[in-house]
């Protein structure tokens, strides 16, 4: 009869070290090496100080240990982090047996988001030094992330209009019960309309609360559970209370040089991250490969003034007369001359312009400004039904402040279609890896600047991931062992990024631009 292999018993004594239980190839003995290598004090982390009184705190380095493994191994619960401290051998390798209770852990994430995404830049300069980043090529992409607030606690002013219709008609309903048993005594609960009238009346000032609250902040729309979240457009009509979460990623090794998080559409997010890369990179010019949602004719200007190239897919041209039937002559037929500072139309007749700045607001912001081109030959045009529908019959060419930057962006983005085809390759697989391989589509925080930590910290553990697919550990932790931080250039990003964030709050809070 064949025999089972047979196990050590559990009684017996053995004298063996966590050393020998963890594998020289364990990704732990990076996260050891590296966070044993930082100053933290200098990243911005709270550090924790010795007390003459009471128990000893725990190093700050203890936690920042515990979370990257934490996040290398899809665990992020600090419930669950406390489990596997008392469990888990490479945990206990990790932290010399050392087991925070969950409280303590969670607070350290809660507390260091500007310090998290500090340690992020600082590795992306160890990637720029161990020069696994090329920084001529970037493709910037984003995706949502769901926040910690539901639709329901989601309002803006039309939802908030209904909630208040729906109260008056039933506050009418009820109301006109009680004064139909006035006039026929007849057998209805009064006390219990009486409650549900109050009831209303206490869901009425709530709502009204909140409109007031909108009408004086000018926000589009504010929730209730996360105060900075927003209900962003996923894909086609459907909508998630969300976060959108940027990141620019080179082509090299396909590693993340610059994130951040916003709570907007990607229409006005292209100046930031590309900036933010820039510095992150330390790189005087690159290329950047980006969607059609990030094309906006302001933030096109801006990145081209920053010394950046941009390949932005052009949108499609949606080309109907106010009848809504489809013209035969499109805008761009009609070619712009510099010099004269006019347009030829496809019959070959001039439109000029009176040279008159005109404003396209969104309510009281302007979006930006433009000139108008017209020409009196459209009235008696032989094509006139196949170029306007005006009842005037008069074309009206508009040209954007930007439209050079438009222009010379969607001449770059048909002449270089084989380039932009590797967009995809590039950056797309890393949110499919966050989302659906480490299961990463929502966060656990509430509010910008925490989500934002937490955010940084994912593609952080992403970029060490790859990192040690790359290299290796042993050439990684001998690349390690020789490489030291740069803090002086973490502090002056800090700065930058300090002098930036004006530019969020604005955008943050305000209606998506479309120039």
């Amino acid at each position: 009869m064949m025999k089972h292999q047979q196990g050590i018993p559990r009684e017996q004594l053995q004298m063996l070290s966590f050393d020998s239980m963890v594998s020289q190839e364990n990704p732990v003995r990076f996260i050891d090496s590296f966070v044993e290598h930082l100053d933290l004090s200098k990243l911005k982390f709270q550090v924790q100080v010795q007390k003459q009184e009471g128990r000893p705190s725990f190093d700050s380095k203890v936690f920042l240990k515990i979370y990257l493994y934490g996040y290398l191994n899809g665990l992020r619960s600090s419930r669950r982090l406390e489990k596997e401290c008392a469990r888990n051998i490479e945990l206990h390798w990790l932290l010399n047996s050392l087991a925070p209770n969950y409280h303590s852990i969670c607070d350290f994430r809660k507390n260091n988001p500007e310090a998290l995404r500090n340690t992020f830049k600082l590795f992306v300069s160890f990637l720029k030094e161990s020069e696994l980043i090329s920084g001529t090529t970037i493709a910037i992409d984003g995706t949502k992330s769901r926040a910690h607030n539901s639709k329901k606690n989601n309002y803006n002013p039309k939802k908030i209009a209904r909630h208040l219709q729906y109260i008056e008609e039933k506050t009418a309903s009820y109301l006109d019960a009680l004064e139909q048993h006035d006039q026929e005594e007849s057998s209805i609960d009064i006390e219990q309309i009486q409650e549900k009238i109050n009831r209303l009346a206490s869901s009425k000032m709530h709502y009204e609360a909140l409109s007031a609250q909108l009408e004086s902040s000018g926000e589009p729309q504010v929730s209730t559970t996360d105060a900075d979240a927003r209900a962003l457009l996923i894909h086609g009509q459907v909508v998630e209370v969300s976060y959108n979460m940027q990141a620019a990623v080179d082509d090299k090794h396909n590693l993340v040089v610059a994130t951040h998080t916003i709570n907007r559409n990607d229409r006005n997010a292209l100046t930031d991250i590309a900036q933010e890369a820039k510095q992150n990179m330390g790189a005087e010019t690159f290329t950047i490969l980006v969607d059609k949602g990030y094309h906006n004719g302001r933030q096109l200007q801006q990145v081209s003034d920053a010394n950046i190239t941009t390949i932005v897919a052009c949108p499609e041209v949606v080309n109907s007369n106010e009848k809504g039937t489809t013209k035969d002559y499109m805008v761009t037929q009609f070619v712009y001359n510099k010099e004269s500072d006019t347009y030829t139309c496809p019959q070959g007749e001039t439109l000029t312009t009176k040279g008159t700045w005109h404003e396209k607001k969104d309510g009281k912001k302007v979006q930006y400004r433009f000139k108008q081109y017209r020409t009196p030959a459209c009235k008696t045009c032989p094509v006139q039904h196949l170029c306007t529908g005006k009842a005037d019959g008069r074309r009206e060419i508009q040209r954007s402040e930007f439209a050079e930057a438009v222009e010379a962006n969607n001449k770059r983005y048909k002449e270089n279609g084989a380039l932009y085809r590797k967009r995809q390759e590039i950056n797309e697989h890393i949110f499919g890896t966050i989302k659906r391989q480490w299961n990463y589509y929502y966060t656990n925080l509430k509010g910008l600047e925490k989500v934002n930590g937490e955010h940084s910290l994912i593609m952080l553990v992403y970029n060490i991931k790859r990192t040690i697919n790359i290299l290796g550990m042993p050439d990684l932790l001998e690349r390690l062992k020789n490489w030291t931080p740069n803090y002086d250039k973490i502090a002056r990003l800090r700065l930058i990024w300090t002098h930036y964030k004006p530019n969020y709050a604005f955008l943050f809070y305000t209606p998506t631009l479309a120039a």
